[in-house]
């Protein structure tokens, strides 16, 4: 298999030779004149172009020589995409852009030739990209983009988005920042500025293109503004093919223009990227340029580039400089030693930089939590609304204040608190499937008071959804989207996982995207739904690193969990999954029918700082005694605890009823120190056995040296059906109760 990739050498001697057999013409063209007839690629610009080129191939070639000696991680694999320096000359140093993972030359380009009031030499500016690529493949701590924790293309001096997940797994995430620009303008970027990403071939065939794809589509039949240039960089072997499939899929999308180049003609791909950012800049519509590319230098096991060699795309630029008269054969390989020479160099220098050498260094930008921070925001946000904002507020409720209106259900609690978000943060938006209708439960009914621009409706794709999000927090904005249920959730799951808990890590806090998403969650006992609606499984969340999952149990939690994901979102940057116990929404009763007790009252502002719920704080339940036994538990687990728990109080058994509120991060103190009280621990948990929060809660306890009794309840390894079958799947009262007696009886 090694002898079918190409090898660092034979591609070296396949350049010089083929450069080498360059003749040059009669008559040269002016430097400032079109490289050839009907280009508007200049020859001045060319050799710029091609100078990253050359630094971007020397770049592969010396990752192959760190990683020979094992001092280099990554091979960076740009090697037949250098065409890409087009698309970076062709749009502005300021559009934000999310490069394809062979970025090498468009990095090397954005870094170089971008303004510079320091008056800068580009080629000085050349070799320090070429130093910060290469601080990525030694793992440095100077990587300008992550610190070490990765290699990836980015920069926020650059307005470069690393790009973190699977192939085309970013393109939503820039359809929302595309949707969010052309709504609210970012500071950071200009108010005409696009937003281009890239992503290859292969990736027209994954989720995350077609939800963007057919987002975009989708927004611009809507007459809604998407300046977004897609580019696919398609190294399908065998060379160009206008009516291949990707050229096929990608055409037939309606809504997103296309159109086609090959990279491995310089001009020809500057020509069209210049056309197709023109258009998307003028009219701020979507579009997807279609560049045929090769890959070189592939891995073992990679098909036999063979005649894709020929398309070598540094030959191809040699070419267009030597026909034009302005470099001769010569003049190109010493060009081409020169740059190699200062790559190398470049490499050897950042070998001794220092690596990240503790967890604490590491973890350092995945999630910062700021307590204390969260809290005055959350008491600055009360001040606010009680005073100056008291009219506006008053305006948002129609006249009648929450407060004023009685006990209410968890859902119209998260709508007053929705209300209230919307009328207090001008950039909060609010969004999903039918959301100016209510969502799948009717909970955001009443919000499109606030008009299309920031309560809206999307297709029903999570992946869309999510993404849109994703591009709005990174545009700086609030976004509170709702995915429809768990198991539409996991659909989009990649999205949650690598682009938005990731973001701030592997940028060193450089980016961030703000999110709040509400899943109506968990599974109905009584068997409405089943497997899809009813999907009691958050395995998939809890295991993300940094990620926030909350769960309000009751009425009374809603609102202070929600302000406090709000805040954390806004102050932090923090990625905050708010999953409602779908089967609670209209609860109102506890302990028997018409006690009302599963109600609250909404609070006045005045309150909400002493109500506040921090993150990873639990609540606690006293019941008689409370000496007795302690039961562990969330969401639904909390109302049946709490009944199981009076019962046993008129028995004359004590308990205490832990909701942890928060499954990630795990209320961990608060669950030892009250499982300590007893001695006896009940976990009550509504997912499933394998995979679920009783293993998380166990893990707990043995971490902060429980000793005592443990036994655990939950629901059974299986997809919840249906009907009456469900209770059979699902925890229920009668097994609590028996758990519970278990324990008492030792």
């Amino acid at each position: 298999m090694l002898m079918g990739v190409t090898t660092p050498q034979n591609l070296d001697e396949r350049f010089r030779d083929a450069v080498s057999a360059l003749r040059p013409p009669d008559r040269r063209r002016a430097p400032g004149d079109p490289i050839r007839d009907g280009s508007t690629l200049t020859g001045t610009r060319a050799l710029e172009l091609f100078d990253a080129q050359l630094t971007s191939r020397h770049l592969d070639l010396a990752a192959r020589w760190l990683r020979s000696f094992n001092e280099g991680f990554h091979t960076v694999g740009s090697a037949g995409h250098e065409g890409d320096a087009a698309v970076a000359a062709a749009i502005r140093p300021d559009d934000p852009a999310l490069p394809h993972d062979r970025a090498g030359a468009f990095y090397c380009v954005r870094a170089a030739y971008r303004p510079d009031p320091a008056g800068a030499d580009p080629a000085k500016r050349l070799e320090e990209a070429a130093r910060d690529v290469l601080r990525g493949v030694v793992a440095s701590v100077r990587d300008p983009i992550t610190g070490g924790r990765d290699k990836v293309f980015g920069n926020a001096e650059l307005h470069l988005v690393p790009v973190l997940s699977p192939p085309a797994g970013h393109l939503p995430r820039a359809v929302g920042l595309a949707y969010a620009l052309s709504r609210s303008p970012d500071p950071r970027w200009p108010e005409d500025a696009i937003v281009v990403a890239a992503f290859g071939g292969e990736g027209v065939d994954q989720a995350g293109a077609a939800a963007a794809l057919h987002t975009a589509g989708w927004h611009d039949r809507a007459d809604d503004r998407i300046p977004l240039l897609l580019v696919c960089e398609d190294d399908t072997p065998g060379g160009p093919d206008p009516d291949g499939w990707v050229a096929s899929v990608l055409r037939a999308r309606p809504g997103v223009r296309y159109s086609f180049a090959d990279a491995c003609d310089l001009a020809a791909a500057y020509d069209a990227a210049a056309e197709a950012a023109a258009y998307v800049r003028h009219e701020r519509r979507p579009a997807v340029l279609h560049l045929a590319a090769v890959h070189l230098l592939g891995r073992p096991g990679d098909p036999e580039p063979g005649a894709d060699l020929d398309r070598d795309p540094l030959v191809g630029t040699a070419r267009l400089l030597v026909e034009a008269g302005l470099l001769g054969p010569d003049g190109v390989i010493n060009r081409y030693d020169e740059v190699g020479w200062q790559v190398r160099k470049a490499a050897e220098e950042v070998l001794g930089e220092p690596k990240l050498a503790t967890v604490g260094e590491i973890v350092a930008s995945l999630a910062p939590r700021r307590p204390m921070r969260v809290a005055h925001a959350i008491a600055d946000a009360a001040t606010l609304a009680a005073g100056p904002d008291a009219p506006a507020r008053a305006l948002a409720f129609g006249g009648r204040l929450p407060e004023q209106a009685g006990p209410m259900t968890l859902a119209q609690i998260i709508n007053a608190t929705l209300t209230d978000a919307l009328a207090a943060r001008s950039g909060l938006l609010v969004f999903g499937e039918g959301a100016t209708r209510g969502g799948r439960h009717g909970v955001t009914a009443g919000l499109r008071e606030y008009g299309g621009e920031r309560v809206f409706d999307t297709l029903a794709d999570p992946t869309g959804i999510v993404g849109l999000a994703l591009g709005a927090g990174l545009a700086g904005l609030i976004p509170v989207p709702e995915v429809p249920g768990l198991a539409d959730l996991y659909a989009a799951v990649g999205q949650v996982r690598s682009e938005a808990a990731a973001l701030s890590f592997f940028s060193a806090g450089a980016y961030r995207n703000p999110l709040v998403l509400r899943v109506p969650a968990l599974a109905d006992p009584y068997g409405l739904g089943g497997r899809q609606a009813g999907d009691n499984s958050v395995a998939a969340l809890r295991d993300v690193p940094g990620l926030v999952v909350a769960v309000p149990a009751r009425a009374e939690d809603a609102a202070p969990m929600l302000r406090t994901c709000l805040a954390a979102a806004e102050v932090d940057g923090s990625v905050c999954v708010f999953l409602e116990p779908a089967a609670l929404y209209q609860t109102r009763d506890l302990y028997q029918q018409g006690d009302s007790e599963w109600l609250a009252a909404y609070s006045s502002p005045d309150r909400w700082a002493g109500e506040h719920a921090p993150i990873g704080r639990a609540r606690v339940y006293a019941l008689g005694t409370a000496r007795d036994l302690t039961i562990v538990t969330y969401g639904g687990g909390v109302r049946m605890s709490l009944r199981v728990a009076a019962r046993l109080a008129a028995d004359g058994y004590g308990t205490r009823v832990v909701d942890l509120r928060w499954l990630n991060p795990l209320p961990a103190a608060d669950l030892v120190r009250e499982a300590a009280a007893t001695g006896r621990v009940l976990i009550v948990d509504e997912t499933r056995r394998s995979g679920g929060v009783g293993e998380g809660v166990l893990a707990a306890l043995v971490d902060g040296a429980f000793v005592g009794s443990a036994r655990r309840v939950a629901a059974a390894d299986s997809p919840v059906p249906p009907g009456p079958a469900a209770q059979h799947v699902l925890v229920g009262e009668d097994a609590i109760t028996q758990g519970a007696q278990a324990l008492l009886a030792r």
